[in-house]
């Protein structure tokens, strides 16, 4: 009896917690009628140090590895440019009902610290994949 007891307790605890509304709604990547989305993505694999972010000269970021964050904007050209140290910059001409993908990479180690950054433009599949294995950005 003790055996099943502990079982049922060591399946419980690997159960995964329930996703937030707002990360189900974000994992529909349905378009905003007359604004462009645009997701930035962190692989789980990525360092475990955090890499800034800002949108334009407006929002500003705090990305992890295994995260991922939406912004819904104007449609138009968009700049997401690295904060601090982090000097990249990747610049989106976005459409109205438009979904873009970018990946950032950060590397390093906490003891060294981040060593460097990369935000890539992606593809829908590949940038579907990536949001499907990380947890959205509170």
């Amino acid at each position: 009896m003790l055996r099943i007891v502990l079982i049922a307790l060591l399946l419980a605890g690997c159960a995964e917690l329930p996703q937030s509304p707002a990360d189900v709604q974000a994992r529909r990547f349905e378009p905003v009628p007359g604004k462009a989305v645009i997701y930035i993505v962190r692989t789980p694999l990525d360092s475990e140090e955090m890499g800034g972010l800002v949108l334009d000269d407006g929002g500003q970021i705090t990305t992890f590895g295994g995260t991922y964050y939406r912004w819904e904007t104007a449609p138009g050209a968009h700049r997401v440019t690295g904060l601090g140290a982090a000097n990249v910059t990747v610049t989106l001409d976005t459409a109205p009902g438009g979904i873009y993908f970018v990946q950032h990479t950060v590397t390093g180690t906490r003891r060294s610290g981040p060593q460097n950054y990369r935000l890539t433009r992606v593809g829908e599949q590949e940038g579907r994949a990536m949001v499907a294995r990380s947890t959205l950005l509170r």
